[in-house]
């Protein structure tokens, strides 16, 4: 039988923090790994194409302080996946710059593995010529315009990197974009463990204790494999796992809740039993790994213009039960006025009336006694969008419109000044599959942090 290997999930996001006493009492479990998710594409496309990180940087430092302290002074390894929120290049250089700055604050020393994960403009027009791109669901083709649109290209690179990394020797691994599992599962499964249970176990750990009740991405969770089942356990005692609660976890961001495709298989959790062990602890059986040919999912985003939006809000019943014919009017007008000196998409967003699902609202007819109205303009230049976001805000402040008695104003603002210009915006360009080699692909560079730093 193997001995249990314990896995540390300080926090959901690297920067999103964790209590100390949560993560003093993981280290106290004498876990085999310290592990973090350090991003995701759920901020949207703009911190890929912008090349910025979503999470803070005093938070993100915070965090890896803990885990790099603990992990290498107790010859603990730490492994962060999707370093920077996005892991392209600007973002993983980020990170890098934060862990060198805290091995010198602490008189840390230790090997440090950086795995890139982008992929060269290229390496994707070649695979795209030769048939090789596969888009996903609800996803247009490829195209070579879309590729040089593109700042960043990144791939979710699998375990395969990491254990390479790790068994060179490395201390701490510091990964690009990854699949989300990938951190956690990677020496698991390098020394032996099921893939399957791993990356299972990886998936539910990477939110940290969002998979416990009450949920929180700000705390910590323990995974603990062994060769036929995990167990997952909370590190707080204001929370505890239930098999409702690990769950409704493994069905998160599904759209099948038995199959979860990633780099070379796919998690098939057609047996997959939750059973709850009395103390607060979850045990999980039966995931398994099905093997598929390798590829993996590339993201990338574009620029398609700047943002300007206004934020504002209506208590006039008059105004909200007839808001849908005055925006169709008031955008008519604005187009009228303008007259084509500046060309820009308007969006209306109605908080109280669809603003969350838009045309996908069921309850179409809801009545509220307040709107919160937020316009969004897209331009060509910030100037555009700037231009046709004033001349829309003020249309709408002063329309009037059937049965209106007020006449100062339709509108109340928060904010003054109440136009805010928000740059460039980004739409995702790339979110397409390509077949690539696990052996060779993603090389890593091993760098000695410390008293005598230096690249090998």
């Amino acid at each position: 039988m193997k001995p249990e290997f314990k896995i540390l999930s300080p926090t959901a996001i690297l920067g999103y923090g964790f209590p100390e006493a949560s993560f003093l009492r993981g280290m106290a479990e004498k876990p085999d790994l310290i592990a973090v998710d350090g991003g995701s594409t759920d901020p949207g496309p703009y911190y890929l194409g912008a090349g910025k990180p979503f999470t803070d940087r005093t938070g993100v430092k915070r965090d890896l302080r803990y885990m790099l302290t603990a992990g290498v002074r107790a010859g603990v390894p730490v492994v962060i996946g999707t370093a920077g929120g996005s892991g392209a290049a600007p973002h993983l250089e980020w990170c890098r710059e934060i862990i060198v700055e805290i091995a010198r604050e602490e008189k840390l020393s230790f090997k440090l593995a950086v795995i890139p994960t982008d992929v060269d403009k290229a390496t994707v027009h070649a695979a795209l010529d030769a048939g090789q791109i596969v888009p996903l669901d609800l996803v247009p083709p490829l195209t070579h315009a879309a590729i040089e649109a593109s700042p960043h290209i990144v791939a979710q690179a699998g375990v395969e990197p990491f254990m390479r990394a790790l068994a060179a020797g490395a201390d701490v691994v510091l990964a690009g974009r990854a699949y989300d599992p990938a951190c956690f599962a990677a020496l698991p499964i390098l020394r032996g463990y099921d893939p399957g249970l791993a990356l299972h176990c990886g998936k539910i750990l990477e939110c940290a204790a969002i998979a416990a009740t009450p949920g929180s991405g700000s705390d910590c969770a323990l995974g603990i494999l062994r060769e036929d089942a995990f167990v997952l356990k909370a590190l707080s005692d204001e929370r505890r796992f239930t098999a409702e609660s690990a769950a409704a976890h493994t069905l998160y961001e599904k759209s099948d809740p038995y199959h979860l495709p990633g780099p070379g298989g796919v998690l098939d959790l057609t047996e997959c039993r939750f059973t709850e062990l009395g103390d607060g602890t979850v045990e999980v059986r039966g995931s398994k790994h099905v093997d598929t040919p390798y590829m993996v999912k590339l993201e990338g985003s574009a620029a398609v213009g700047c943002r300007t939006v206004s934020i504002a809000g209506t208590r006039d019943p008059i105004m909200i039960a007839s808001i849908d014919s005055i925006l169709a009017t008031v955008r008519q007008r604005v187009a009228h006025l303008l007259g084509g000196e500046a060309e820009a998409q308007v969006f209306f967003h109605l908080y109280g009336k669809n603003g969350v699902m838009g045309a996908l609202e069921p309850q179409r007819d809801a009545v509220t006694h307040e709107l919160g109205i937020v316009i969004e303009v897209v331009g060509k230049t910030q100037q555009q969008a700037d231009t046709v976001c004033s001349l829309t805000r003020s249309t709408l402040l002063h329309y009037g419109y059937p049965g209106r008695v007020a006449t100062a104003g339709n509108l109340a603002f928060p904010f003054s000044p109440s136009d805010l210009s928000a740059g460039t915006v980004f739409e995702f360009s790339l979110y397409h599959l390509m077949p690539i080699d696990p052996h060779t692909a993603f090389p890593f560079r091993m760098e000695t942090v410390g008293e005598q730093e230096g690249a090998q």
